[in-house]
């Protein structure tokens, strides 16, 4: 199944909940996960955990 959304905010509705774990990955600057991270602060979301491997940028 294919599912397409127009917001990170949007495909996140439902799923986000206090004291969660995130893990996302990434490689360098091209694979930071921007629209992940604002959305998820966005929604207010407290207390997490977020793993992932990208070392980021200088």
């Amino acid at each position: 199944m294919k599912k397409i959304y127009g917001s990170a905010s949007e495909a996140l509705k439902g799923l986000l909940f206090d004291g969660m774990f995130v893990a996302a990955g990434g490689f360098g600057l091209c694979g930071l996960p921007e629209n992940l991270l604002q959305a998820i602060r966005v929604a207010g979301t407290q207390n997490l955990t977020f793993a992932s491997n990208n070392a980021g940028g200088g």
